[in-house]
This record gives C-alpha cells, structure tokens and sequence, in this order.
C-alpha cells in the first residue's frame, strides 16, 4: 500500500528542485538575452552607420536572440509548473496533517437552497467540499458540487467507486490534469459554454467565397500598383467597394464575434485538459464512456477547440497588434476570420457542453479519486437494492482527523432497530455522530470511500435538523422554524427511495411534555413509513418513546465524566439510556455558581 505523506513529501522535493533548476536557466537566459541585444544593436551600429561590418554580422545575434527568446518561454513555462505542483502537493501534505481547514475553495455559493448543506458541513468553511475539492475549472467544481448535493442511484454509484479506484494509484495523471487547468485560480468554462449554446449568426460558404475573393483582389491591385500597371486610385476605389461589402453584412459580423473574447480565455485551457484526457487509457466503464463521448465526433475534441484557439489569436493579431493592424484591413481578415468562427460554431458549438461535461466528470472522479488515495484504508460501501438499512461498523467523521476522530458502530433497518434514541450531556459527541452518518451517507452516493471499516448500506434519500435557526426576516422562531423542515422531511417519506432522518435536539424549542409527545408521533411516523434514522436528546423523557414503538427503535447513549475539575469524554457509543447530566459540572467549570 502506497504511504500518501512520503510520496506527496518525495514530489515535493523533486518540483522544489526542478523549480530551482529552471529558476537558475531563466536568470541565464534573462542575461544571455540582454548581451545578445547589446550585441546586435553594436554590430548594427558598426554595419549600417560606420560601414566597418558587411551588414550580414547583426543577424547572427539577433537569430540568437530569436532563439534565446523562445527556449526562454519555454523555461519560464516549466517553472510555473513546477510552482503550481509543488503548490498541488504541499495542499495534499496539509489535508494528511489535518491543517487543510482554509486552504481551498470552501462551496459557500452550493448551499443555496440545500436542505441539510449546513447541518452536516457539505459546502463552507471547513466543509466537506472545501476537504475534497482539488478540481481547477468551473464544470469541475460544479460537478463534485451536484454530487454532494444529490446522490446518484446505485448502478451510477457502483461505476463511479470502479471509476475512482482506476484513478486513485493515477498519481501523475491527476497531477497533470490539476496543473494544467491551476493555469488560472478557475476555469471560467461558463463563459465557454454559454457562447457555444448561443445561436451562430450565420454566416455560409458564400460569405467566405466573398471576402476571400476580396482579399485576392486586393492583394493582386497592391502588386500591380507598386509594378505601376494601374493608377493608385483603382486601389483606392476597390478599397471603397471592399469596404461596402464589409458593412453589408457587418452586424452578422459582429454577432459571429460577440462574446468569443470571453470565451477565449477557455479555449486553451480546455484544449490542453481534453488533450491530457485523450492520452490516457481507462479500462472502467465510467470512463471508457467519458472518452466515447469525447470522440463521438471522430476528430478529437482538442483538436477541434485548438483551431478555434488560432482562429481567435490570428483575430487578436490583425486587431490588435498595431504592425499587422493595416494587413489585416487590406485582406479582411476579422471578416474572414468571422466566417471561419461561425463556421465552427455551428458545426461544434452543440458539442462543446458534452466536452465540458467530459472535463467535469473527470475533474469530480479525480477529486474523489484524490481522497480515495490519501485515505487507503478507508472502504467503498457495499450497496443494496432493497429496503431501507445502514450498516457500519466503526464509523468515524470524515472531517476529523484520523488521529482524534472516535469511531462507533450504527446499524439501523434489516435485522437492526429503525431509529436509534441517542442520550446523553451536553458535548458528549451526539451531534457529531449525526454528522458523521449523514456526511459518509453522502460520500457514499457520490462514488467516494466512507470513513469506516465496513458499511452496507441502501440508496437514502436524506433529511436533516443539526442546524436550525429563527428567522428575523421571515418571522419565525426556532421551533417554528424545525417543525417546517421536520414537515418537509416527513414529505420526503413519498419520495421512491427509502429516508434516512437525522433530527438532533427534537422539538427543543418546547416544553417537555410537548416535546415527548410531539417526538414521539414523529418518529413512529417516519419508521411506520419505512424511514431509519437517529434522535438525539439530552431530555430522559424522551427516550420513553421507544417502548411505544413496538421495538423498532432503542435507546443508545453517550457518557461523560469529571476528572480533576474537568470535564472528560470517551465519545463511546453504548446501549441504553445516559444516566447522569453533566450541565451543573459545565456551568461550575466556568465559574457559575450554582
């Protein structure tokens, strides 16, 4: 078994020397560059003004220059990628130590609308996707997102976990795919997405027959004026007609053009990654179908997007660049170029979602794939079709540290209770044991390992009260507040697959016989429904409620214990009810008298 930290710590050590040996190049080059320049502009001097050179001796430097300059590039090039995977891996060594709270994208715009985002930390500071995301594009975050965010059925599910066990040992591909795309902080692939979606303007072959036509003419005039066989006003005149042909289809110009600036800035991106994923071999069906998708159209995509890249560069230079500028009036080039765009646009713009999806996918699989290699010994659920259940034995939350992190064993439905009453003081660990069912719930829908040592599990449908508030704005008080997402909860007892419910502190906004009696009707709803799930309490009255539920639910509990004036927790799961409170030790502890 691979040991994550060494490697991680061993590619550190290569890019910092690598980075050091291209450093130590471009500080070569930068001053090979400045004497060559000094160089060529005396020789030119010696050449041209005091005629003691033949004029041939000023090209030598300035070819060497030439040269100098593009190996120059390339070196540069190898140094910001040596500092974007040293960067990859240092963040890697930050997750393996259980400083990576802070070091990422952290999702806070994926909450939005999520029923149980905050309650178990999908999105946010700290969360399960700030730990997980090493995705560099825009599709890619917002793949993993929408995995996090809905669970896939369980034929999806089996071929993602095939997928992400393919890519786990895949250490320099997923290198090579977080590199290439660290280019930028995000690929802003919407902005490509949404020009290749937008309707060409239509521009045909006759259009390019035109302005080609165009050009020709007005290159052969240039000619035949400098040979003087035709005045200079025949040019000028066939300038003025060009001209009018221009303006005559000018708006489908501009329309051809609109918003491809914007969506440049992908394209080479987007080539790069695409040709990145072409390269490489899968044998899982989950990716063999990425790249059947990628060559549905024969030519391989990157091919395609690199054309579209030096159409939109040969743009910029007969725009831009104030040397080629007149050129590329003379010949219409932004017309012509504008037809080739168009062209492409309708023939491939259709394709361009599938491509970004290809590169999402991947992105989200790889992100998976990363944690899957950085956690070996954590498994792959085994997931049933039939009837609702949730199996696992020493169960642990994935965003705590291996070193701290307290496993328990949850069995819930099949053979096991169908809701389990959690007891127990304050701080004892109840909560986080919610969590940490619903967060390796979701893991496990997404294709990810869990954070157990065994875990057989059904496909869940998920509701969740960890985090409620009251609402100025709305107007509702915090019990108000849960009852509503109690009520959408029991809603979710209609959807196709089974519910897992995780409802912590019921009704605490009550009283206690409300709340025991409200509890109560709840939870036998829920599992008369064919739901599973855990309560959590720290009001014994309520843990009464499993004798009315005819043995489909048990009492489990969390202890604690004073030691020395401190409060000392085990975070042990154990049968029945808690018997002591701690909350008088608690206020005492921090100087309340009571």
């Amino acid at each position: 078994m691979t040991d994550p930290g060494a490697e991680y710590a061993d590619r550190i050590r290569q890019w910092t020397a690598e980075a050091a040996r291209a450093d130590r190049l471009h500080a070569a080059l930068s001053y090979a560059r400045l004497a060559l320049a000094g160089l060529t502009v005396v020789l030119a001097w010696q050449a041209f003004i005091s005629h003691r050179l033949s004029t041939v001796w000023p090209a030598f430097p300035a070819a060497a220059f030439v040269v100098c300059a593009l190996v120059h590039v390339r070196v540069i090039q190898r140094l910001e990628r040596a500092g974007r995977a040293r960067q990859l891996y240092e963040r890697g060594v930050t997750r393996l130590d259980g400083r990576w709270v802070g070091t990422g994208p952290d999702g806070t715009r994926f909450l939005d609308g999520h029923p149980f985002g905050r309650d178990l930390d999908l999105f946010g500071q700290g969360s399960l996707f700030q730990l997980l995301d090493t995705a560099r594009t825009q599709v890619g975050e917002e793949t993993l997102a929408a995995w996090l965010r809905a669970g896939a059925g369980i034929e999806e599910v089996r071929a993602r976990q095939a997928a992400v066990a393919e890519l786990a040992p895949k250490v320099d591909f997923r290198e090579d795919l977080a590199v290439l795309a660290a280019e930028s902080y995000v690929g802003r692939t919407n902005t490509l997405e949404a020009w290749a979606i937008s309707p060409p303007a239509g521009l045909s072959r006759l259009h390019a027959f035109v302005f080609g036509t165009s050009a020709t003419v007005s290159v052969a005039l240039v000619i035949l004026v400098v040979m003087e066989a035709v005045p200079p006003s025949a040019l000028l005149l066939w300038l003025l007609v060009q001209s009018g042909l221009v303006g005559l289809w000018r708006p489908k110009i501009l329309a051809a053009l609109t918003h491809i600036d914007t969506a440049a800035h992908d394209l080479a991106l987007m080539s790069a990654l695409l040709a990145r994923i072409e390269r490489e071999a899968f044998t899982s069906s989950r990716l063999e179908a990425v790249r059947a998708a990628l060559f549905d159209g024969g030519m391989p995509p990157s091919r395609r997007i690199a054309r579209l890249e030096r159409l939109v560069s040969m743009l910029d230079q007969a725009t831009l660049n104030p040397m080629m500028r007149p050129i590329g009036a003379l010949v219409v080039v932004r017309s012509q170029v504008a037809v080739a765009i168009d062209r492409w646009h309708a023939e491939h713009g259709p394709s361009v979602a599938s491509w970004l999806r290809a590169v999402g996918d991947i992105e989200a699989l790889s992100a998976l794939a990363t944690y899957a290699y950085e956690h070996p010994a954590d498994p792959f659920p085994t997931m049933i079709e039939d009837g609702a259940e949730f199996d696992a034995s020493a169960l642990g939350h994935p965003l705590l540290s291996e070193r701290v992190g307290v496993r328990n064993d949850v069995r819930l439905g099949g053979a096991s209770p169908r809701a389990l009453i959690v007891s127990g003081s304050n701080m004892s660990g109840k909560s986080t044991l919610l969590r940490a069912v619903g967060v390796n719930v979701v893991l496990a829908l997404a294709g990810a390992p869990v954070r157990a040592d065994r875990v057989r599990m059904s496909r869940l449908a998920l509701g969740a009260t960890l985090r409620v508030d009251d609402s100025l704005q709305a107007g509702h008080s915090r019990f108000y507040a849960e009852i509503l997402r109690i009520r959408a909860i029991v809603d979710l007892l209609r959807a196709p697959q089974p519910l897992l419910f995780l409802l912590d502190e019921i009704f605490g906004g009550t009283n206690s016989r409300d709340r025991q009696i409200g509890a109560e009707a709840i939870v036998r709803v829920l599992v008369e429904g064919g739901a599973i799930g855990l309560v959590t309490t720290h009001d014994l009255a309520l843990t009464e409620i499993v004798g009315g539920l005819n043995g489909q639910a048990a009492n489990v509990h969390f202890e604690d214990r004073l030691e020395n004036g401190a409060m000392v927790f085990d975070y042990r799961m154990r049968p029945g009810v808690v018997e002591r409170s701690n909350a008088l030790e608690l206020m005492r502890a921090i100087g309340l008298k009571v």
